[in-house]
């Protein structure tokens, strides 16, 4: 059998914390902020267990992995409760130690195992690292820009009833001077007639053909004279503004272009990999598995 890992009560404690302290006042500095901040010259030494010391860097370490959530406390709140973890954690290591457990079989083939995923990390961290600079990013956010040029949109009100007989009756009262935005919420049978048939702003792409084609044929101010027909039924349009998609900034870009650059160096990263090595597949008994699979 094996037990859940030491760490999973203190993240269970720690969330039990959180919830506690809702309400206390905020600290001027949270786990978060800690992290961020460079490392001291000195490493203070915060608990001592025997003869062995719990320092500052220690406690840095066991907080770098908590949940965002849980990062966003206050650091005094929780300072507490982390030290007694802390402790808990080199006591059992001390009475593991004391049976030679570091020496176990299975101690040594989790631990390889573990490298193994680490080395792993900083390899592809290192080498995406390298390679995704300002100028890469630059580059890419140019190409995304070239890619999707501004769009126009408009924004555009609506009344849809059920017929075309009513469309026209509605366009009627409009050429004698009726406000388009009370007809709607009086008439209009879409979720919109509450916000007197306001779609907000779209794109051609975003409403059906028919629809898009009517609506940006108009002028600011101008409604369709006649009633337009889709899948829906039958509507009134009427333009209100115009106006062109503003571009993402690069700022707003980076975290996006960072991750699919990444993901794409890691991917060529692995087939390179793959094409300078020697690879033979089995099956689950040992026999060598065809070509094809």
């Amino acid at each position: 059998m094996r037990f859940a890992s030491f760490r999973t009560p203190f993240f269970a404690g720690l969330m039990l914390s959180a919830a506690a302290f809702a309400s206390a006042p905020a600290s001027a500095q949270t786990i978060g902020e800690l992290l961020k901040q460079p490392a001291p010259k000195e490493d203070p030494v915060i608990a001592r267990v025997g003869a062995i010391d719990v320092k500052r860097s220690d406690l840095v370490r066991s907080l770098d992995g908590l949940p965002p959530q849980v990062q966003q406390m206050p650091l005094q709140t929780v300072y507490p409760l982390i030290l007694d973890r802390l402790i808990d954690g080199k006591l059992i290591t001390n009475a593991a130690r004391g049976q030679k457990l570091n020496e176990d079989a299975e101690v040594k083939r989790r631990l390889a195992d573990y490298e193994d995923r680490v080395v792993q990390e900083v390899y592809l961290n290192r080498a995406v690292a390298a390679k995704v600079d300002d100028k890469a990013l630059k580059d890419r956010y140019d190409q995304f820009l070239k890619a999707n040029p501004p769009q126009e949109e408009v924004r555009a009100r609506h009344i849809l009833v059920a017929s075309e007989a009513a469309a026209k009756d509605i366009i009627a009262e409009l050429k004698k001077g009726g406000d388009f935005a009370t007809i709607a919420k009086a008439k209009s049978t879409d979720g919109s007639a509450k916000e007197g048939g306001d779609l907000g702003f779209f794109t051609k792409e975003d409403m059906v053909p028919e629809f898009s084609e009517a609506a940006f044929a108009l002028k600011a101010g101008e409604f369709t004279q006649a009633p337009v027909k889709s899948q829906f039924g039958w509507h009134v349009i009427k333009l209100e503004q115009r106006r062109e998609t503003a571009a993402p900034s690069l700022a707003d870009m980076k975290e996006q272009l960072t991750s699919e650059m990444s993901q794409e160096m890691i991917t060529k990263i692995v087939d390179d990999l793959r094409k300078g090595a020697k690879i033979e597949k089995f099956d689950i008994d040992g026999k060598p598995l065809p070509a094809a699979q």
